[in-house]
């Protein structure tokens, strides 16, 4: 029986659906390293865990690895160091190397979470990816961005999602962002060319380094043309048949590039696009179970629990490739204006319409805070054996649901 420590720093509903799974694997001890008191997590999983401890940071790797020591005498051993945030993964992997623990060491753990990095390995292994610069100060950036040519895209090297993005289209936008926003020594910024194009995202398992299943999933639009227009309703399909001759690029050189980042086992998520020439690019990739509701949608789609499955891929190195069952869709509620949610609009229009496939729907409450990003303030699932029924709900959703915020922000 493995003896499993999951750091989770916040136990937020997201996170603790992950560590409610991990508990209910059958033949495993769970500890919980958190920053967040224990009674934050439900009564029936804080019954199934055999230990928490509490740390003041809970993405410091000091802390974490005197936790784990603690676990490990309370325990007898840890076999197993997991988290699912992103900010998570140095961290975990340098407590895997100080105290011997298997998994993704800090290496590679780097590869992943730093993108300028990330895209230095896809150029030396040729992995198709947008050129970029890393930059420092003011002047690295002009000599960037006359080198490349716009448009560029500046994201935080360390980021996640598409937070703290933005596009830059000429000189005079580069020149107001570097007055609003500089890049520093503590605080380089990355800057790439902007691919134009349909993005996608790549979730996989790879084995000891073989692919051993894989899900393609459509945005609709990109996530940057969302940031850029607060008035767009960000919308994710996943087709049903993703079996096609079109998709081959990606499974050739998603996988390529996992590999040259040094991943052997492990379950990722990839964003990437097509050119309108059917080239393809890799945007960046991330070593943990993707955010947004897609663990649920993958969920959906194969007819089986992801979030038990990652879990278990973890702790046990066991994956039982689900067969894809339906198509699936989220469109994401994001409210117009600032401040918080005043009303909610056309609901029941698509409850008379789409009823029948919605598996899921998360309704902004009044009263609630806005959200701040381009996944709203709820969303809405839908499921259907039929790709076209599902596309043209979420087309629906985004054209007919609207959430009006107002009042005090």
């Amino acid at each position: 029986m493995p003896n499993a420590v999951f750091v989770a720093p916040f136990l937020l509903p997201a996170t603790v659906r992950f560590v409610a799974a991990a508990a209910s694997l059958p033949d495993v001890r769970l500890g919980v390293i958190s920053q967040d008191p224990e009674d934050r997590l439900p009564e029936e999983v804080r019954a199934a865990l055999a230990g928490h401890y509490r740390v003041s940071d809970g993405t410091d790797a000091q802390q974490i690895a005197d936790a784990t020591r603690v676990m490990a005498r309370h325990l007898g051993s840890v076999d197993c160091l997991v988290g699912m945030l992103e900010q998570l993964q140095v961290p975990l992997g340098e407590v895997r190397d100080a105290l011997g623990i298997p998994g993704m060491g800090a290496e590679v753990a780097y590869n992943f979470r730093d993108k300028a990095r990330m895209k230095t390995v896809f150029e030396t292994h040729g992995v198709p990816c947008a050129r970029h610069r890393l930059v420092h100060s003011g002047a690295e950036a002009r000599a960037a961005a006359t080198e490349l040519g716009y448009p560029l895209v500046a994201k935080p090297p360390a980021g996640a999602g598409a937070r703290s993005t933005f596009r830059l289209d000429n000189d005079s936008q580069l020149e107001s962002w570097l007055q609003a926003d500089p890049p520093g020594e503590v605080h380089p910024v990355l800057l790439e060319q902007m691919v134009i194009g349909a993005e996608h995202s790549f979730d996989s398992v790879l084995m000891n380094g073989e692919l051993v299943w894989h899900s393609i999933s459509r945005y609709l639009p990109t996530p940057l043309e969302v940031l850029e227009n607060p008035w767009i309703q960000w919308a994710v399909l996943l087709p049903r048949d993703i079996s096609g001759p079109e998709f081959d690029p990606i499974r050739v050189d998603g996988v390529k590039g996992l590999r040259a980042l040094g991943l052997r086992t492990g379950l990722t998520h990839m964003e990437w696009f097509r050119r309108s020439n059917g080239e393809i690019a890799i945007s960046e990739v991330a070593a943990r179970p993707p955010g947004a509701q897609f663990t649920s949608l993958l969920s959906y789609a194969h007819d089986v629990d992801m979030y038990a499955a990652w879990a278990r891929l973890e702790i046990f190195d066991e994956f039982s490739p689900p067969e894809r069952r339906y198509a699936v869709g989220a469109a994401y509620l994001r409210g117009q204006g600032s401040g918080t949610v005043v009303g909610v609009h056309g609901l029941e229009v698509l409850q008379r319409e789409f009823g029948d496939i919605v598996v899921e729907a998360q309704l902004p409450g009044v009263g609630q805070q806005s959200s701040g990003t381009y996944e709203g303030e709820g969303h809405v699932i839908l499921r259907h054996p039929d790709t076209a029924v599902v596309e043209a709900g979420l087309r629906r959703v985004v054209e007919v649901a609207r959430v009006e915020l107002g009042g005090a922000s």
